[in-house]
């Protein structure tokens, strides 16, 4: 039998090889390099957990206490993303190793566990924290030891670190845009404060009493704050019944948030008498609290599970499957999924995983296939990223009903600081 070589002619047949090869070599980008094109010798020349055949990184968020209502969906979406890049054959060739720690919702416990992934299983890098609390605490940790963390919450910026690579939007893409979307399409004037007692709500509602009084020129008729965990919120809603707010603001966290919205429901505080505006609460967070104690308020976020585009499609059905149909996935649970997207782009880029090396090939990094649709890696570690407002219904899905353009991260903001 003639090979098929003989039925073309040599130069079409040579046009063909060529284009045959080179499929094959874009296909095959994500996974084609092995251990031996990188010798462990010159990949890895401070000491971290990486042999030629693995490389250890640590996984560190709350999966108990109060806090865990929202940070499950964080170590799902890493452990996604890393079975995926596992499956395309790993990097640098080498597949990814977890060690996860529990933070316990305990903010000491977070830096301890911070310092034994650094310095006793010298991981390459870690995915974690989610409170402002959690991430203050284990910083020191990480500048100290030169451990890279890549952090997935919306935060109060007002922070950059060498040490962080900042997945979650800081506060001029999150609280500045989503005051001023409320305040123009409510024509609100008078806005009431809450959040839970720490760094990041107190921090949060700094900034935008700033912004509603500075830039809004309208009037904060109240600011209150409650522990984590707190459950009674029945005298604040009273207060909040007589003030009359235009806009309830609010920047309640974790397990509070159930006990929040089901008893500002049962207090008759719902969509049709109230407008609120949470930087707080995503799907995540309304699996727990319901639907129907969420329908018609606003979340401000960069993410929504129903966001209809192709990326998003395809995300949300590998998450499904592989975590089960009923699990939800939150702004925090998608900038969690980028995080060991956007390391592998920045090792591949260095050709190493000492952290210095990752670090400095991080900006300018970008991810056409986030789930959110795109982002990049700015010079201050944080994302390009755009606002979303979402509408809550009976069901836990927000519609989104507004997506601003692109917003430059801007973690020090003048005039809020």
């Amino acid at each position: 039998m003639r090979s098929p070589s003989c039925l073309v002619s040599p130069s079409l047949f040579k046009a063909r090889r060529l284009a045959q090869i080179l499929l094959v070599g874009l296909l095959g980008l994500a996974g084609s390099a092995t251990a031996a094109d990188y010798p462990t010798a010159k990949v890895n020349t401070t000491k971290l957990a990486v042999t030629d055949q693995v490389v250890k990184v640590g996984i560190l968020h709350s999966v108990t206490g109060t806090m865990a209502i929202s940070e499950t969906g964080s170590v799902e979406a890493e452990k996604l993303a890393i079975k995926q890049i596992n499956d395309l054959g790993g990097i640098l060739g080498r597949k990814i190793e977890i060690i996860q720690e529990d933070g316990g919702s305990d903010w000491p416990t977070f830096a301890e566990k911070s310092k034994k992934l650094l310095v006793q299983d010298r991981v390459a890098t870690v995915f974690g924290c989610w409170t402002s609390a959690s991430r203050k605490a284990v910083l020191p940790v990480f500048e100290k030891e030169n451990g890279l963390l890549y952090y997935p919450t919306f935060y109060e910026g007002l922070e950059q670190s060498k040490n962080v690579i900042y997945t979650g939007q800081e506060a001029t893409q999150q609280i500045l845009a989503g005051l001023d979307w409320i305040a123009k399409e409510k024509n609100a004037k008078t806005f009431y404060l809450i959040g839970s007692d720490y760094i990041w709500p107190r921090t949060s509602m700094k900034i935008a009493r700033k912004h509603i009084e500075n830039v809004l020129k309208g009037t904060v008729v109240a600011e209150e704050y409650f522990p984590l965990g707190h459950t009674n919120f029945g005298s604040v809603i009273n207060k909040m019944k007589l003030k009359k707010p235009d806009v309830i603001y609010s920047a309640v966290v974790g397990g509070s948030n159930v006990a929040w919205y089901k008893q500002l429901k049962a207090a008759g505080v719902n969509s049709d008498k109230q407008t609120l505006l949470t930087i707080s609460v995503t799907e995540d967070e309304v699996l727990g609290i319901g639907g129907e104690n969420m329908k018609g308020f606003y979340s401000a976020m960069k993410y929504f599970q129903s966001l209809d585009n192709a990326n998003n499609q395809k995300f949300v059905k590998s998450f499904k499957e592989m975590w089960g149909a009923d699990s939800v996935i939150g702004d925090v649970t998608q900038a969690a999924y980028l995080g060991p997207w956007l390391w592998k782009e920045a090792v591949e880029k260095a050709g190493s995983f000492d952290v210095d090396k990752v670090v400095a090939a991080s900006p300018g990094i970008e991810l056409k296939t986030a789930p959110e649709g795109y982002v990049k890696v700015h010079p201050n570690h944080h994302l390009w990223s755009k606002l979303r407002v979402g509408q809550w219904d009976a069901n836990g899905q927000a519609k989104v009903v507004y997506e601003s353009d692109l917003i430059e991260p801007n973690p020090f903001p003048a005039g809020y600081q």
